[in-house]
Order: C-alpha cells, then structure tokens, then sequence
C-alpha cells in the first residue's frame, strides 16, 4: 500500500482530500484558482478537536490550484503543498504522489561504510539547472567513483535562485528546479545507476519570506526558545511535530531517498521526550522494508556524541555526523587560515593526527575561541560514522569571495589533502566539481524581493567587514544574478591540462575505497594515526592475521626524512616488506615523481621528499 499524506491535498479516486491544522482560525476554506488566481469554486473545512481542518472535493484532480481562506480573509497556500507551480505566496498544486518508477522498485540503498557521498546544488551543477538535466551527470558519477549524491535543499523559496536554506514550502521540491516529477526522475535515475540519494533537509528554521505558518497557528514557533534565526519551532507541541515528521516521511516514501542529511541540528531545540530526533529516526525506520539502508546524517557543531548513540542508550540513533574538525585542521595546515573559528585549529600534524585517531579534534577541551569546553569522546564510534570533507558549501560559500581550496594552496598540497581525505577510515564527502579542482567559485546568493533583498546584502558583507582584506564592497552582493551565474560549474574545464590529471587521481582514490576491504570496512580498534615528522602524518589499517596492511603516508609541507622501520607505524614483521601501490605526486595525476621512484625509495627503507603528498603502502610477504 502507498504511503499517504496525513495533511495537504490528497487525490484519490473521486476528487481531493485535504487536511490542514489550524490551530489559531476557526474558519478554513479550500479555494480552488484558476488563470491569474482568479476564484473559481470555496469549499467550508471542518474543524477536529486536535485543530485539523478537513474536507473532500469531489470530481477535482490533479493539476486543480487551490489556496486556503484563513477566517474569511487571508489567502494563503497550503503549508503542506507538493508543488508552488507560480511562487511560494501563490496557489498550491494538486500533485499526484504517484510514479513510474522503473528503477527504484527493487533497489535496497547502498550501507553507509561504502558511502562516497557527492553533494550537489541542483540550481548551480549544471547549464540549465535542473533535476532533469542533472540525470545526464550520473553515468560520469558512477564512473568517477562516488556511491551517492546528496542534494542541498530542495523545499521551494521565494524567488529564483537560493542556497535552499531559506526554504518555506518545506514539501514542495522547487519549481526553479522542475518541481515534483522531475526530482522523482532523477531519484529514479540515481538508483539505476547504483548511486544512493540523500536529501539536505532544514527543520531548524524557516526562510524570512513566504513563511505563512503564524497565520494557521502561532503555536509553530517558541517565544522563549531562540535560534540564530529567531523563535525556534515548537517542537512541544504535536501537531508541529507530526509536520515535520510527516516531511520526513514524505521524502523517505514519496520520493524513495536513501538518507537525510538534517542541517544544524543543535538549532533542533526541544526539551521533549522522546527529542523529536528520536521519534523522527524510529518512525522513519519503521516506515521501511526490512534490509533496506537508510542513513540520518546531522551537521552539528557541538561535536555532540547524543546524536550517535544509539536509541537503547538514550541517544537519538543518527547514522553519522559532519566532523568539521577535520576540514578546520587541514585548511588551516595547508591555507594558514586563522580568523573566525579558524582561531580554534592549528592545524599542525600532531593535531591532525589526533583529529583523524578520535573522529573529531575537540572532545571535552577549552575551545579557544569561547573560552567553554567543547565536545564528546567519540571513541566508540566507528570511523563511517563521522563524515569528513576538504570542502563544502559552507566552507567554500561562507568565505567572502566564495573561493575554494584550490585559490589558496598549489596543486600538490591539494592532491596530498585530496589523498588524506579520500585514504581515511572516514566517510568522505566532496563538493560538486572537486575532483577536478574547479575554479568556479560557490558564493552565496538569494532572490529574495526588494526590501528583504537589500538588508541580505548589508548583512553579508557587514558580516565580512572584520575580516582582513575585505572591505564591504569587494564582497559579491548576494541578490545579484551574476553572483549566481559565476556559480555554476564549467563542466568544460574538468577536461582541460591542469584538471583533468586531478580528476584521474580522484578516480583512482575512490578505485582503492571500493577495492580495499580495510578502507571500505573501517574499525576503531584496527586503525592507528601519528605525527611522524613536523608537518607529516601518518595512518595504517590493521589487517588480520596473512592479509595486507595498508600505511597512508601524508606530507603537508616542508620536507620529509621518513625512516620506515625507526617508527612503530611503519615496522613489519620478518618477511614482509612495502609496496608502494600509489602516490599523489605521480606525473599522471600532474605531479613530478612516479609510483616507481617512490617504491625504489621505499626500498631503501627511508623516504626522503620535499613535496606536499599523500602516497599508499600495502604490506606483502617477500
């Protein structure tokens, strides 16, 4: 049986169901629109004593626009809306929920150990900015070696172009990007190309604009609970919980998505019980079939070990958690960043190395930058479950300029942390474009109206002003459609002298996470990180007894003199001897010194280098 929506338009079999809570009116009406949102037919709902008003229009249909009369005056569309074919103030549209779908039927979703998750802003990836045109990039994808997409957020916004962080129409995939069928399609098409989907989805706050939930019920949001946003969301009350956990649901039946990344969750403020992580994780997983994978992934910032913990312990039971230490130590080691957060890292190898031995730098210690201790001990947790990145949309998008990795380290230092991020126990992610080290940048941009629109642009670049280098002016105004232009991807260049060797490491890299059953099977207890010299680390994966060990060898910068037998990290036993199986610094990746040079120098038992590299030692029997 297919999943329904408890709330919005459902269209059935003789017209459209629809149910909205309204807590704060005592009168709703489904007003059904045609050209210019001229009023064609109203229809009286019924109130429940839980505040839900409902009703069924017969002979309606899919396609049908409607709105809802609020008390005999405000217009408003449905909170619940599939789609917002005009905009997010205009008529809701009558969907139908289902699909042909071709691919998705038999697909059981992909285990998070063997996730390479590749994230996407639909708006920018691509020319025509579409989820149908995206569906052309997924062959390359899957030959590039990634095992799944995530999209960024997808819940329409006013305007035209968006981050999708300033989502309202939280169930209504954007008309921008082709609405409801296309997504679906390129859900489908992911799967029959083995890749997995995950959807970016944000229940910490709603965009300024369009947000019209007060006008059904102030009871949506807190007057003492706040976020950087405002009052948060009432997450005390049922009715609020049961929408957010019905969009959960929505993108996990309706759409078929194998994960949701939920952005800012320490933003999630509820004191309930259960935490609405909880009953959203337990209700989600009960919705799906047995043997199908499906992973929650949060980005928090507390480097909370709640979110990770299972449900028997107390915990919320999330699969994994963005680890952002990591991205802060290696873009503070190679870039010499130091401002803002920055000023908590510094980035040197002994930290990096604890970073990558516990999951996370800060578990308990003083932050330098509040003064307060900082984080959980991790230490039970396996490496999959902690998401690791060189860049992101924040922090390529965040910075002033929108710059990525690339504008402020050389090729070699970004093929070494390339390598760093890619041979870790940890699931990697890369940012659209990475793995040919783009030079598009990724600013922020928005569309918002007039008013809005320029206290956007005040704010960002008043946000930069302390910034060194940075005078108000030099940053690109958000509201400008060139700002969104200058993000999108130049797929020509992937192909390009400079590009293309980088993007034949990247497929190499993610060759050796498929290949090797110690890189695709981490455990905590079987894999040990150590500075080895002033700027260089190194990690090794334990094997059982008769199969390989692979050591990951990491320069930063400056030179390293590594005497292989004369650190416990890098000793075998009798009979047994290194082999160098791959190096970021090889000419077919751009560099200047081949596998071969290294194994001769891994021979000698000392390697002597004056590069940023990464390179992979496997151990065999002489």
């Amino acid at each position: 049986m297919m999943w329904k929506m408890p709330i919005g338009a459902e269209p059935d079999e003789t017209g459209v169901r629809f149910r909205v809570w309204g807590g704060d009116v005592k009168q709703v009406e489904v007003v059904i629109t045609g050209e210019n949102s001229q009023e064609l037919a109203s229809y009286s709902l019924e109130c429940d004593a839980e505040g839900y008003f409902s009703g069924h229009v017969a002979g309606l249909k899919a396609g049908a626009n409607y709105m809802y009369r609020l008390d005999n005056d405000k217009l408003r569309p449905d909170p619940a809306s599939r789609y917002q074919p005009e905009s997010v103030h205009g008529p809701s549209q009558v969907v139908e929920p289902g699909f042909e779908w071709r691919n998705s039927s038999g697909w059981n979703g992909i285990p998070l150990n063997e996730m390479t998750i590749y994230e996407v802003h639909i708006g920018t990836a691509t020319p025509e900015g579409t989820f149908e045109a995206f569906i052309d990039r997924l062959p390359y994808l899957k030959q590039l070696g990634v095992t799944a997409i995530e999209i960024m957020p997808v819940a329409d916004f006013p305007g035209d172009r968006n981050w999708g962080y300033d989502g309202v129409s939280l169930f209504a995939p954007a008309r921008a990007y082709g609405g409801p069928v296309g997504l679906k399609k390129l859900v489908d098409a992911a799967h029959g190309h083995g890749l997995a989907v995950i959807q970016d989805v944000v229940y910490n706050h709603l965009g300024p604009d369009g947000n019209y939930l007060r006008d059904f019920a102030m009871e949506y949001f807190t007057h003492d609970k706040k976020t950087p946003w405002g009052d948060a969301l009432n997450y005390a009350s049922k009715p609020v919980r049961e929408f957010f956990i019905a969009n959960a649901l929505y993108w996990t039946q309706e759409y078929r998505m194998d994960g949701l990344r939920l952005d800012a969750v320490h933003a999630i403020l509820d004191d309930s019980k259960p935490h609405i992580l909880q009953e959203m994780v337990t209700r989600v997983r009960a919705s799906l079939p047995e043997g199908r994978h499906f992973a929650f992934f949060a980005e928090d910032e507390r480097n909370e070990i709640w979110l990770l913990k299972p449900q028997s312990e107390g915990g919320a039971g999330i699969d994994a958690v963005w680890a952002d230490d990591f991205h802060h130590q290696v873009r503070s080691a190679l870039a010499g960043d130091n401002e803002g957060y920055y000023a908590n890292y510094t980035g040197n190898a002994a930290d990096l190395a604890e970073t990558l031995a516990k999951g996370w730098f800060y578990t308990g210690q003083v932050s330098q930058l509040t003064g307060h201790k900082r984080g959980t001990d991790a230490s039970k947790f396996d490496p999959p479950h902690f998401v690791y990145c060189i860049q992101n949309h924040d922090q390529i998008g965040n910075r002033p300029l929108g710059d990525r990795l690339t504008e402020s380290i050389g090729l070699d230092a970004y093929r070494a942390a390339s390598g760093l991020l890619l041979l870790s126990p940890y699931t990697p992610l890369l940012f659209q474009g990475q793995e040919w080290a783009a030079s598009t940048p990724f600013l922020f941009f928005t569309d918002h109206n007039e008013d809005l629109g320029k206290l956007i642009t005040k704010g960002r670049r008043e946000e930069f002003s302390h910034f060194a280098g940075f005078s108000g002016d030099s940053v690109p105004d958000p509201q400008a459609i060139s700002t969104f232009e200058e993000s999108k991807l130049d797929w020509a260049e992937a192909e390009q002298p400079g590009h293309r060797e980088v993007q034949a490491l990247y497929r190499d890299l993610l060759a050796l996470r498929l290949n090797i059953p110690l890189i695709r099977e981490p455990h905590r207890d079987n894999f040990k990180a150590v500075k080895i010299e002033e700027d260089s680390i190194a990690f090794r994966y334990y094997a059982s007894e008769g199969q390989a060990d692979l050591l990951v060898v990491v320069n930063l910068q400056g030179p390293l003199n590594f005497d292989l037998a004369s650190q416990e990290i890098g000793r075998l036993g009798t009979g047994q001897t290194w082999e160098a199986i791959l190096t970021t610094s090889d000419p077919a990746y751009g560099g200047s010194q081949s596998l071969i040079e290294l194994q001769n120098l891994v021979r000698s038992g000392r390697v002597s280098l004056d590069i940023p590299v990464a390179f992979a030692l496997q151990s065999k029997i002489e």
